[in-house]
């Protein structure tokens, strides 16, 4: 198919062939500018709103934490969402130096559904900054520190302290969407030997400036599609949870309710049938004597399920004991 001309093109061509001259440059250049290179590789997975929610949740997340280090480290600090965008893990994985520090974060939903590993990412120099303030410095910005820095088994107990601050107020980020408990798995320095998110899978990376004493950081944290798919599975439920599923299930609700529930015990009642007496007819009873039960004799026997008639039945004999066939149930 052939290229189709914007109106500055035209108006190039035009004066060119009037010129004598060439717009092939010109056409390159404007050419590139138009268009923005889509990866048919990594489709789009969440929409706009799903993305929103974790927006929203790490906003109030950055509220909590600016708070928590304000009095942690007894300094003013700023805590800033930047962005929250979708993207192969392997792309978060690559832009990792081999020495940095990932804290492991099992996120636990209080339903059947599970949870999974969330990854908090810090990095060094504002971590090396927090530390400083930790041991009674003054928290500046550490000089050349090389992207290869490897933290001591001090730094890293000191690390792990700071960050159950951070994961701590996680789950109250969450609270206004749903009830997520977080906590801290492990700290791990050696990223490219782990296999909790596998290298295509997708991610969602949430991007948080902090500002301590005009030292500046990124707290990344790395949420995977197997988490993000039962929360929002969640969410949906809560909107509509009489709707079908996604996939076209029918909502398993009133089995879940059932399933929990069938184990409870409930009386059964057997009722023939009754009467009306006065209390000098009951007063002059005697053995041998006929209450009349006003039913036919082949009439049903009502069956109550605790105070309800659920079926009607016929009497009989079962193993040599009275009992009653079920004939027909009470739509009533």
């Amino acid at each position: 198919m052939s290229e189709v001309l914007s109106q500055s093109q035209i108006d190039a061509l035009l004066a060119s062939v009037v010129g004598g001259g060439s717009i092939e440059k010109e056409v390159s250049k404007d050419a590139g500018e138009k268009y923005r290179k889509y990866d048919f590789y990594s489709p789009k997975k969440y929409t706009k709103d799903k993305l929103n929610i974790i927006k929203n949740t790490h906003e109030n997340y950055c509220r909590l934490v600016s708070s928590r280090l304000n009095s942690l480290l007894r300094a003013s600090s700023q805590v800033t969402l930047i962005t929250v965008e979708e993207e192969r893990y392997y792309e978060f994985s690559n832009a990792l130096s081999d020495n940095d520090a990932l804290t492991l974060i099992n996120a636990s939903l209080l339903s059947k559904d599970g949870g999974g590993t969330v990854i908090m990412h810090i990095t060094t120099p504002l971590m090396l900054s927090m530390i400083d303030r930790m041991l009674g410095g003054k928290g500046e910005e550490p000089q050349n520190v090389s992207s290869q820095y490897a933290y001591t088994d001090i730094e890293l107990l000191l690390y792990e302290n700071i960050t159950k601050y951070l994961v701590g107020v996680m789950k109250d980020g969450w609270a206004n969407y749903l009830e997520i408990d977080f906590g801290i798995e492990k700290i791990e320095t050696s990223h490219g030997l782990m296999q909790e998110i596998g290298m295509d899978e997708i991610v969602v990376i949430v991007v948080i400036e902090v500002i301590i004493n005009n030292v500046a950081g990124k707290i990344n944290v790395c949420i995977p599609s197997t988490l993000l798919t039962n929360i929002f599975g969640i969410l949906d439920n809560k909107k509509s949870p009489n709707s079908r599923s996604s996939g076209g299930a029918v909502d398993h609700t009133s089995r879940d309710i059932f399933e929990s529930i069938k184990e409870s015990d409930l009386e059964i009642t057997a009722r023939i049938g009754d009467a009306t007496v006065m209390l000098q007819d009951i007063y002059d009873l005697k053995k041998g004597d006929i209450i009349n039960l006003n039913r036919p004799q082949n009439s049903f026997v009502d069956v109550f399920v605790e105070d309800n008639i659920w079926f009607n039945g016929k009497l009989g004999v079962h193993n040599k004991n009275m009992a009653v066939r079920i004939s027909e149930i009470n739509k009533n």
